[in-house]
């Protein structure tokens, strides 16, 4: 594509709900290194902070080696023995029938054994091998030929010879030819009862390879704990869970008034947002044990398996209470009962679901035992986990402000040596919308990057690199035509024109026609403040600057190209949002029509009321189009300035651009102190 817009785009379905509506996936504060700690016997969740004795066993190996050794074993002792057996029964000597013949001859064969056409037998005294002389035999084995037509067993009767039904050779037992035979059958049948056996214990597959039901080295509590100091950007959320924190360090206090702790806490936010850290950090800050498992990790092939597991985790947690069980990613399990996925209301999920509200339903309220859970479709969960006396209270976490960014990257950069023009303050301004994952991505870039050149610090122009790598994808080493790049350098210029010279437009930070990502130019547009709400002049805005690539393309060249797809699809996604959801419409009027999910039509949408807002969409689009391309003609000389600039430069960065333009560049406000609380935090 020729450009895209970088801005972080409206919200799809809070305005107030994140930070530039923008929905983030990512951990804030502190490195989740740590996060791994050791793993009780054949169980699935982990363990932090246990008390001295509990738990604490040695560290036993793996027991499947045990009986890969017994069954190995097994098998060579049964087959030396075997084969020892055959070895000292079989020194029968081979000879020819021939040879045969003349030791009956002699009379010299004292017992024979005939099965078919083989003949087995001993001699009375012992002959010499035929054709090794010093070598005698007394044992032998021939063959007796079809053609054969001599009188043996007259023969044999003359000589006195023995003929007898059962081999003169030693032949192996009743019992030993019944374990030969039985003997695969057993190990196959002893195996699956093992495989059975691990299964129920909660070892599962997993534990034949010495993975799930393998105990690992108990860990020193100091080393994987967590408190408030390593989390930051989310002071609100700590100030609601400080109370159950202040619950688990001293109950005291609340059960002489009569309360109880909730039983539930339900963190609900985009995935990463540091519900797991925080639920950690908690535990940390009260010093009580951490159980923490995924709720996939519940659930096993075996019917059952699951229910029994929450029952194990909760009954080592009052053992050792009070103490915190924190359940990650519960929609697994807890989406809500009745509907297509279950079958007859009995499936596994159901069944994992049921046993864990009956714990709950178990508490008392005095145990000290108290449920942390972590979702990111809250909206999903079954009722019943929802109501008061589970899940007491819902905690959203959001993405951090502008200094809770600052905070986060103040965290993520100890043990990183920053040098001193390395401003963690101005960079936390330029990344509206990130969350912790994202900052602490962006410091280990900015780490790779100065490792990579030789450096010993980390520069601000390395964290500048790593910003414009992450927003803006990594350049491409793409040659382009002379007329691909000034068509590129039009469509781009488009862009930041309309983004200078918009009343209220975000900003313009960096121009560039260098090949990033998917895209041969970008324009990157960022505000100076956090946005919770956008108004009807604003969005119309956007609209406008996402088509001024489309527009310049086609009001200096007199083409429209594929590189719009981007565009258009930005500018189609915000104007059916303004029509169809948030009622900026007057032909809609205040109506929410187009749900954030599935077909409207499933929500009683009318197809009348659905063209409705296909033409206004149509229309506001068009309208949007029509001002862009009046704009770029009103102020075509800069958009001519831009263009050879970029054609020149490649790339131009905030002041450039502005200069480029000849427009005078926006004051920046000052940024917004951090709070004292949150400063201190974040440097200790």
């Amino acid at each position: 594509m020729l450009g895209t817009m970088s801005e972080k785009e409206p919200p799809a379905k809070d305005q107030a709900s994140g930070s530039n509506g923008a929905e983030q996936s990512a951990d804030r504060g502190g490195d989740r290194k740590d996060d791994r700690s050791p793993r009780p016997p054949n169980k699935p969740w982990r363990t932090e902070g246990l008390p001295a004795g509990h738990g604490d066993d040695k560290p036993r190996r793996p027991r499947w080696w045990k009986w890969a050794a017994w069954i190995i074993g097994g098998y060579l002792v049964l087959f030396l023995l075997t084969t020892m057996q055959d070895q000292l029964a079989g020194s029968e000597q081979t000879i020819a029938y021939t040879d045969f013949a003349a030791q009956v001859q002699k009379q010299n064969v004292a017992e024979v054994f005939a099965q078919g056409d083989t003949i087995q037998g001993r001699l009375k005294q012992a002959a010499e091998v035929p054709g090794k002389s010093g070598s005698t035999f007394t044992k032998f084995t021939t063959e007796r030929p079809t053609f054969a037509s001599d009188n043996l067993y007259a023969e044999l009767q003359k000589g006195g010879a023995t003929v007898r039904a059962t081999p003169v050779v030693a032949q192996r037992g009743v019992l030993w030819n019944l374990l030969i035979s039985l003997g695969p059958f057993i190990l196959i049948a002893a195996f699956y009862f093992w495989l059975f056996r691990r299964s129920r214990a909660g070892g599962g597959l997993g534990g034949l390879l010495g993975g799930g039901g393998q105990q690992k080295k108990p860990v020193d509590p100091s080393t994987v704990r967590v408190t408030f100091a390593d989390v930051a950007g989310i002071d609100e959320v700590e100030a609601e869970i400080e109370e159950v924190v202040d619950y688990l360090k001293d109950p005291g206090k609340y059960r002489r008034l009569g309360a109880r702790a909730p039983k539930g806490v339900l963190l609900a936010g985009a995935p990463g947002t540091g519900k797991t850290l925080l639920a950690r950090a908690t535990a940390g800050e009260a010093g009580v044990p951490f159980f923490s498992a995924s709720a996939s990790e519940f659930i096993e092939m075996i019917v059952g398996v699951g229910a029994s597991r929450v029952r194990e985790l909760f009954g080592e947690a009052r053992k050792v209470a009070p103490a915190i069980i924190f359940i990650d990613e519960i929609d697994t399990i807890g989406r809500a009962r009745g509907g297509a996925r279950s079958v007859g209301g009995h499936d596994e999920g159901e069944q994992t679901l049921n046993q864990i509200l009956t714990e709950m339903d178990g508490f008392s309220g005095t145990e000290g035992v108290v449920v942390l859970a972590a979702t990111n479709r809250a909206d999903v969960l079954d009722p019943a986990l929802l109501r008061p006396g589970r899940f007491d209270r819902t905690i959203t976490v959001h993405a951090p402000d502008q200094p809770g960014r600052e905070a986060i990257l103040k965290v993520h950069a100890r043990g990183k040596p920053l040098a001193p023009d390395a401003d963690l303050g101005a960079l936390s301004r330029s990344t509206p919308g990130m969350t912790g994952a994202d900052l602490a991505n962006l410091l280990n870039e900015a780490a790779l990057a100065a490792a990579r050149q030789g450096e010993s610090q980390i520069t601000m122009r390395d964290l500048t690199g790593a910003l414009e790598k992450i927003q803006l994808g990594t350049a491409r080493n793409v040659v382009m035509p002379e007329d691909e790049r000034r068509r590129t350098a039009y469509h781009e210029g488009g862009h930041a024109l309309l983004g200078m010279i918009q009343k209220g437009a975000d900003p313009v930070r960096k121009v560039s026609i260098i090949p990033r990502g998917r895209a041969l130019g970008v324009t990157l547009s960022t505000p100076d403040a956090d946005r919770y709400g956008y108004d009807v002049g604003y969005l119309r805005g956007r609209i406008i600057g996402a088509l001024g690539g489309m527009a310049a393309e086609q009001e200096v060249l007199g083409v429209v190209t594929t590189g719009a797809e981007s565009d258009l699809e930005t500018a189609t996604r915000i104007a059916r949002s303004m029509v169809g959801r948030w009622g900026m419409s007057d032909a809609i009027g205040p109506v929410s029509v187009l749900p954030a999910e599935g077909d409207a039509r499933t929500a009683g949408v009318s197809d009348e009321l659905l063209n409705t807002v296909d033409a206004e969409v149509r229309r506001l689009i068009e309208q949007c189009y029509a001002d862009a391309r009046r704009l770029l003609r009103e102020h075509r000389p800069q958009l001519d300035s831009i263009a050879a600039q970029l054609l020149e430069h490649e790339t131009l960065d905030e002041a450039d651009a502005y200069a480029a333009a000849g427009i005078a560049h926006p004051a920046r406000p000052e940024p917004p102190l951090l709070p004292q609380t949150a400063a201190q935090t974040a440097s200790e």
